[in-house]
């Protein structure tokens, strides 16, 4: 499955997938709600993100550079402006899923916490005399159980499933960060 994927992609010599973007101007790489910002302050287009996010996830570790298809040919300046802030856009999102990734991990921690206190209580609760004799003593025990569970539970399913797909992101975004960037113009007949 992975070759007839990998092989809808053009390469170049170095065998590098090429990702494939034609638009007319540099201007339709951005967001138009920002249009007055400077190119390295304003938000790349959300469909190219996607498409550029998508290709590097379906390539899996291929080598591979993002090529600009321009109708209208621009100065240098420019380009090394758009592949300036193509790469501080994706900066800024993985340094955004780690931010993600730390509050996971201390919500979890938090949870694991609350979980150890409410068991030690429960575990205290369900030994004494009064568990024995007294309902709603015995009631109020197992509750305390249950919520050390539910939130044991919650911890352990963060800390072994949750994590990993934020973890796989921040990969994803560092490969975008760092991929060569080149341009071609072609202008329209």
């Amino acid at each position: 499955m992975k070759m007839e994927i990998i092989e809808r992609y053009e390469r170049t010599p170095e065998d590098e997938v090429i990702l494939d973007i034609s638009a007319e101007k540099i201007e339709d790489l951005y967001d138009d709600f920002d249009k007055k910002s400077h190119f390295l302050k304003k938000d790349l287009n959300q469909d190219l993100v996607d498409y550029i996010t998508e290709s590097v996830d379906e390539i899996e570790d291929e080598k591979f550079i993002i090529q600009f298809n321009l109708e209208i040919e621009t100065i240098e300046e420019n380009i090394s402006r758009v592949r300036n802030s193509v790469n501080k856009f994706f900066i800024y999102m993985k340094e955004l899923e780690s931010r993600k990734m730390k509050d996971m991990v201390r919500t979890s921690l938090i949870l694991l916490f609350i979980g150890l206190i409410l068991a030690t209580i429960s575990v205290l609760m369900n030994q004494s005399e009064s568990a024995d004799t007294d309902i709603v003593f015995g009631v109020i025990a197992e509750g305390l159980t249950v919520a050390a569970w539910v939130s044991l539970w919650e911890s352990l399913a963060t800390f072994l499933i949750k994590w990993m797909p934020n973890r796989k992101k921040i990969r994803l975004y560092q490969r975008i960060s760092a991929a060569k960037i080149t341009f071609t113009f072609n202008k329209k007949i």
